[in-house]
């Protein structure tokens, strides 16, 4: 495997979490999973005012600490699978901040993510709306029975943007709506022939379930 450094990206409840564990097993790699109990999502689904602000900062706080030790070389000597890309931290404060709130994160944002390093190979996930809505109703996180199916829908066309113009590192495009790659199998053993393929720039990938 040429990639050392892969991160699975998607929506919320496409599986990128699980996903990641299975290739970081096949792999034998470090495996590196986001920072998930932040204390303002609660606030943040329940719509109360400054709650958007003050999860996206501790996010982003969280998943800079994270990340900083990845720029170390001898970190590298292992294959690393991280379940979140860094610079995606900005789908979220674009569609949830107000003009006044972004110009304080954005200040932030520019002085964290100098020096991170880039994925050598990024996984996109995609579903539509309503498989992702089955997804997050089935792993039944109490804090996430909030979250209405508008906001779903506009956080999936969000990434599908974000995604349409992302050329930082090679990128693998995989629609998950009809095979759950979480649950492993035969699904992972094709998908790793796949990114074993990738040669650069952007691929699209349809699992056969």
């Amino acid at each position: 495997m040429r990639y050392r450094y892969i991160a699975v990206e998607g929506p919320i409840g496409v599986g990128k979490t699980s996903l990641a564990r299975r290739i970081a097993d096949r792999l034998e790699a470090r495996l590196l999973l986001e920072e998930t109990e932040n204390p303002f999502l609660p606030d943040f689904y329940a719509d109360r005012p400054g709650a958007a602000f003050q999860a996206q900062i501790f996010f982003l706080l969280s998943r800079h600490q994270q990340q900083r030790p990845l720029a170390q070389q001898e970190l590298f000597h292992a294959a690393t699978v991280c379940d979140y890309l860094f610079v995606k931290d900005r789908i979220f404060a674009y569609l949830n901040l107000s003009d006044e709130e972004l110009a304080t994160y954005e200040k932030l944002y520019r002085i964290l993510v100098e020096g991170l390093p880039r994925p050598d190979l990024v996984l996109y996930l995609q579903a539509r709306d309503e498989v992702l809505m089955r997804r997050i109703a089935t792993r039944g996180r109490e804090f996430e029975r909030q979250i209405a199916p508008e906001y779903v829908s506009e956080l999936n066309r969000a990434y599908e943007h974000f995604f349409f113009h992302y050329d930082d590192s090679p990128l693998l495009v995989v629609n998950s709506s009809e095979a759950d790659l979480s649950r492993g199998g035969r699904e992972v053993d094709e998908l790793l022939r796949q990114i074993d393929e990738m040669r650069g720039g952007t691929r699209y990938y349809s699992p056969v379930p």
